[in-house]
């Protein structure tokens, strides 16, 4: 199997191992050599609680594999000063993963925060700027 072919089984075990689950700092260290994604995941599960996330689409090239997923989860923790509303959210976001011996070493993540604060009850923002 090629390196790149290994990367991509790797990400899909990987979040395999976490969709659903709660993401304990253990089983976060045995993926990730990335301290603030370890931090990061910590911080999202504490606002949604064992959120699934599916894969929609992955790429990959050299040690770095990018992937589109779709976020579910429900939201049971304060988040950019507003209260858990118990609502499901599901959004998507894109993650690129840099990869070295079976270990995330650094990642970069695109999330569509708009999409987020809309699913989450916060009030849509004005779609032309005031003249």
């Amino acid at each position: 199997m090629s390196q790149l072919k290994k990367n991509k089984a790797f990400i899909v075990e990987y979040m395999n191992a976490l969709s659903g689950q709660e993401k304990t700092r253990e089983k976060l260290e045995k993926y990730n050599a990335d301290p603030r994604l370890i931090d990061y995941i910590m911080f999202i599960d504490s606002i949604f609680p064992k959120y699934e996330v599916n894969i929609e689409e992955m790429l990959a090239e050299d040690d770095k594999v990018i992937v589109r997923v779709r976020f579910r989860g429900m939201h049971e923790g304060e988040i950019m000063g507003f209260p858990a509303t118990r609502k499901w959210v599901e959004y998507p976001f894109v993650v690129r993963y840099q990869i070295k011996d079976r270990k995330i070493t650094h990642s970069w993540v695109i999330a569509d925060n708009l999409v987020l604060a809309e699913a989450i009850g916060l009030k849509r923002l004005p779609s032309k700027h005031p003249k």
